[in-house]
């Protein structure tokens, strides 16, 4: 087991061209990789986030023309690559899934991660946003062995659900992915501490990859701010208000030690947890 493993999580400013975003993320994967990361964690909607109304055009297949890309980066340089999320096609014409995909170094894919929990809300006069009418949720946790540690996936707005990702910790996960495109609005006050919480509580690194900037078609902003938190809860690495590759030393040794001396995940009592009926 390697105690040590450099990652690389990268920050983008996606729009509408996909073969421009594919291109500046081929350019930051190598970069990544010449710094020396061996994982190397793109954002949420990397290859497009643009009008829902060109999703049906946009969508692929996986694997397809963008897994097939990344694949090539990630045997070209030998490491792992988590390759964001893109929108999948599905059996329903109108409507995608939200996937990611990870990349061994061989360009074989490890696992395939749909985005469970979709952002539905209506707000009178303020917000009015239906992901669910374009996005089909997926059903299932998804974990994967990396360099002989596991990981677990997740995708933006899983990031509020912390059942999700004591489920990954369960199930072995060492490393939390979490590719986002966190608009500004909420991203000032939630993104550090939510994925700090997310490390915290479940004694993992979290990686973070971003969108920042502008984001069409109503011009709001993503907030940015790609980070790698610790399991204490350290930030690692947090990278600055523009396009970045941000690199971070992952130490198990760190997490073996925090988890022998604060064992939170060994005191749980799960048997007390259960939902009791209430007596009328």
């Amino acid at each position: 087991m390697d105690d040590q493993l450099r990652v690389g999580v990268i920050q983008m400013n996606s729009g509408s061209d996909k073969a421009a975003n594919l291109d500046t993320a081929e350019r930051l994967i190598d970069e990544a990789a010449a710094r020396g990361a061996r994982l190397v964690a793109l954002p949420e909607y990397v290859s497009f986030l643009g009008p829902k109304e060109a999703h049906p055009q946009q969508a692929e297949a996986i694997p397809g023309p963008t897994t097939e890309r990344f694949a090539a980066k990630a045997r070209q340089h030998g490491i792992y690559l988590l390759g964001g999320s893109i929108l999948e096609r599905t059996e329903d014409p109108a409507r995608f899934a939200n996937t990611s995909v990870l990349f061994g170094p061989a360009g074989e894919t490890l696992a395939s991660y749909r985005k469970i929990h979709l952002y539905d809300v209506e707000i009178a006069g303020s917000v009015s946003a239906n992901e669910s009418a374009t996005i089909l949720p997926g059903d299932r946790p998804v974990t994967a062995e990396v360099a002989c540690h596991t990981v677990g996936l997740s995708i933006c707005y899983d990031l509020r659900f912390p059942e999700l990702y004591r489920l990954l910790a369960l199930d072995g996960a060492e490393i939390l992915f979490v590719p986002a495109a966190f608009t500004l609005y909420t991203g000032k006050d939630h993104w550090h501490l939510l994925l700090r919480a997310r490390a915290v509580e479940n004694q993992c690194f979290v990686l973070a990859p971003a969108q920042i900037g502008p984001r069409e078609p109503n011009n709001a902003r993503c907030y940015g701010h790609a980070l790698v938190v610790d399991p204490w809860g350290t930030v690692l690495a947090d990278a600055p208000d523009r396009e970045a590759v941000v690199v971070a030393d992952l130490d198990f040794r760190d997490l073996r030690r925090v988890r022998a001396e604060l064992p939170s995940l060994a005191n749980r009592r799960p048997a007390a947890y259960e939902r009791q009926p209430v007596l009328a």
